[in-house]
């Protein structure tokens, strides 16, 4: 007989212990916290470790797996597969300490509708990480290090933290769907406005944070209950195209007096059709966000399995700008996996007119940083490849809203290292630009760079190294 579908099923059989469902092997919260000796190597191609290790996961959870940090995908491509091709003959290479190298960066004065465009002394700005996913220290010390290098930050989705407005000399404030801590007076103290309508981690849903982060102030400032877990809308409610989307752009323009330039962020999906469209809604930088983005929390299979490389959204999001008559008008950030200033350079070479860190700036202040090792073990991890960011337990205080926890954040500290990374990231960009012949890092083009794999080549139209001609397929 068939059973009725509206009554909760029983097993005819005696119950099993939560510990039998589980093999008896512990958390597995992201990854087993123990391999067991049936996942070494060896046995099907198809059914590999791995894949054996995340069906027992998904059957032993019942729901899909949520971790922090970024793509596990060992399959997209990198930009070390790019190399540049630096002057020799054909060009002159410029004097390494006789000659400079310009890395002033404007962003979103092209459309000469804003008082004040967005000058950054660098090329690059620190992305944006809410406060609830980071500590109100780390929050600050990116502030301070951002600000002794001449460059900015962003908010995120959680609202303004003061202690980073004070850090904050160009502070980015950024506008989410679910609208968390929007402000008209928070609006106006920005030095430039973000709608987000998604990220490389997880483009196509909203930000997840998980209810052991959501502390009494967290709570206090995106109006949430204490303790549970929030996941943001994906939609914005005030618009579902480009002709609302302009609405909105012209609304915030008139908030803020025309003062500040509108930034808008989405996960590289489709960009060279998405780029065109808020191009032509008006907006004056797009940030276009490749599927190694990082995150605070998000479900595993979006992170590997959704979005397109940074190295190929870029190129499309220029070609895109050409297309539409759009550049020089609209500004273009690149970001998800940089991880170097070689890194930010091919991004500016493959079109990009500046570059967003985030992941590299949580490392920069502390990340996975070799120290409270215990802390670590107990996650079920160890330094170098923790991605725990979720669970609100990071041994470093960066991505906790812990109390005790935070302290071992030293913002002054934090803020040392994050200005010398940046500082280093710059230097490695203008080394390059200079063996390139170019005095300014925005005058890196494509024509610098070869691709060391057929695949880098057809996803970037780079040409191949040797031959000097992109891959046709």
């Amino acid at each position: 007989m068939a059973h009725d579908l509206n009554t909760p099923y029983e097993y005819p059989f005696e119950a099993a212990s939560e510990a039998e469902i589980k093999f008896g092997d512990g958390a597995i919260e992201g990854r087993p916290a123990g391999v067991p000796s049936s996942y070494e190597e060896g046995g099907s191609a198809r059914w590999s470790p791995d894949a054996i290790a995340e069906v027992h996961a998904l059957a032993q959870l019942g729901r899909y797996q949520v971790r922090g940090y970024n793509s596990f995908n060992k399959q997209l491509p990198t930009f070390d597969d790019l190399t540049f091709v630096p002057a020799t003959m054909t060009r002159l290479p410029l004097e390494g300490y006789r000659e400079s190298c310009d890395t002033t960066t404007i962003l979103g004065g092209g459309r000469g509708l804003v008082e004040k465009p967005m000058e950054l002394k660098i090329p690059i700005y620190i992305a944006s990480m809410s406060f609830g996913a980071l500590s109100a220290s780390a929050k600050a010390a990116l502030g301070f290090g951002a600000s002794k290098v001449g460059t900015m930050t962003c908010t995120g989705e959680g609202g303004m933290l003061e202690e980073e407005r004070e850090a904050s000399q160009r502070l980015l404030y950024q506008m989410s769907p679910a609208r968390y801590g929007v402000d008209l007076d928070h609006l106006r103290r920005a030095d430039a406005l973000e709608i987000v309508v998604g990220q490389g981690a997880k483009p196509g849903t909203g930000g997840l944070l998980l209810g052991m982060k959501v502390s009494e102030r967290v709570s206090r400032m995106r109006t949430l209950p204490q303790g549970v877990d929030q996941r943001s809308t994906i939609r914005h409610p005030d618009f579902l195209g480009a002709d609302d989307m302009a609405v909105k752009i012209e609304e915030l323009r008139i908030a803020t007096n025309y003062k500040v330039p509108i930034f808008i962020k989405m996960g590289a999906t489709r960009p060279r059709y998405d780029v065109a469209i808020a191009a032509k809604a008006g907006a004056d930088v797009i940030v276009v966000d490749g599927a190694e983005g990082g995150t605070g929390a998000s479900p595993e299979m979006l992170l590997n399995h959704t979005g397109i490389p940074t190295m190929s959204a870029i190129r499309a999001a220029r070609e895109a700008l050409d297309e539409c008559g759009m550049t020089g008008k609209v500004s273009l950030v690149a970001a998800g996996g940089i991880r170097s200033g070689v890194d930010a350079a091919k991004c500016l070479a493959l079109g990009a007119d500046a570059v967003m860190i985030g992941n590299a700036a949580m490392m920069a202040l502390g990340c996975n940083s070799p120290r409270y090792l215990a802390d670590y073990e107990a996650l079920g991890t160890a330094p170098g490849a923790c991605h725990h960011c979720h669970t609100g337990r990071c041994p470093v205080g960066v991505a906790t809203q812990d109390p005790e926890l935070e302290k071992r954040m030293n913002p002054h500290a934090g803020a040392e290292r994050v200005a010398r990374y940046l500082t280093a990231m710059t230097m490695e960009i203008t080394a390059l630009a200079k063996a390139c012949g170019k005095s300014s890092v925005h005058n890196l083009e494509v024509e610098d760079l070869r691709a060391l794999s057929f695949q880098a080549s057809a996803f970037t139209g780079v040409k191949m190294a040797g031959i000097d001609r992109a891959f046709d397929w």
